[in-house]
């Protein structure tokens, strides 16, 4: 049985029902050299796009890739097992509830513990839920604005402020956070069909919560920007979506590959070649989104 299936097995459930993550059971035999490889912490990454990016990450030996942590409320899942097997400790799964205190310190500790004073590279703020107004936006809930909010916005904050002293000491100090173009106000006109209010708010927020890191700690080295990995076949894009997951996570990769100083505050659209100038709402053109 491999030590990536046991590292599963770390996890205790404790009296309030979350997984407690006992950070002396494992060392990882990945180990990662501090020249040339980066690690990665990828929230929400149970599934969907989340899973792609980790998954396509640690497929690929050319590139420069260590660790990969990948957040999740439930790390047992099969698709997480999976690929933490297939992966021999390279994807490491990280039980998180970025909403209890207590869970989000737990996680932090526990990824500074493998990383080993090397820092933390790379962190993606994929995590989020989408909701539908049954109407005009007059008619969405005040508690569906605020949990999506919330989610999609507040904990992401948390993340990244938790996770800040170990990006310090890592060597890229990259910050993406997985926004979308229906977030655009130069854009909603063309997507004033689209009933997710709460989600479209969101996602303007999150936008310029990424501007506000990208200010304040531009003089720091950090680069911090938002990336819109278009419209995907996911759980929460539905199967009637414009691209496959793959197709967008590589293409989110490919900017996190490229990223540097010249990306900080940005808002990025995938390249998507034929989709440039597709009729409709959606234009995947590897142009800066419109904020």
């Amino acid at each position: 049985m491999s030590d990536a299936y046991n590292y599963l097995n770390t996890y205790t459930k404790n009296t309030s029902h979350h997984y407690a993550i006992n950070t002396t059971a494992h060392q990882s035999d990945f180990k990662r050299t501090k020249n040339t490889m980066a690690t990665y912490l990828i929230t929400g990454a149970s599934r969907g796009l989340g899973l792609s990016l980790a998954t396509i990450l640690t497929s690929k030996p050319d590139l420069k890739v260590g660790l990969v942590f990948i957040t999740s409320r439930n790390t047992s899942t099969p698709k997480i097992t999976e690929l933490v097997e297939k992966t021999s400790g390279r994807v490491v799964p990280v039980q998180l509830d970025p909403s209890d205190p207590q869970s989000l310190k737990a996680a932090v500790e526990f990824v500074e513990s493998q990383v080993q004073g090397s820092g933390l590279d790379v962190l993606v703020n994929n995590a989020g839920v989408q909701r539908f107004t049954n109407g005009k936006v007059g008619d969405m809930s005040s508690t569906d604005l605020t949990e999506v909010l919330y989610t999609n916005v507040t904990l992401a904050h948390l993340v990244t402020s938790a996770f800040l002293p170990l990006l310090r000491q890592g060597k890229r100090k990259i910050i993406a956070n997985i926004s979308s173009t229906v977030g655009s106000i130069a854009l909603a006109p063309g997507f004033a069909r689209y009933p997710a209010h709460s989600y479209k708010i969101s996602k303007t927020a999150t936008n310029m919560l990424t501007m506000q890191y990208a200010l304040d700690y531009k003089d720091e080295g950090f680069s911090v920007f938002a990336i819109s990995p278009g419209w995907l076949r996911t759980d929460l894009g539905g199967p009637n979506a414009d691209l496959s997951v793959e197709t967008g996570a590589k293409e989110v990769l490919r900017y996190l590959k490229e990223a540097g100083p010249d990306f900080n505050g940005r808002f990025l659209n995938i390249l998507v070649p034929g989709w440039e100038n597709a009729p409709g709402p959606n234009q995947y053109d590897g142009k800066d989104a419109p904020w």
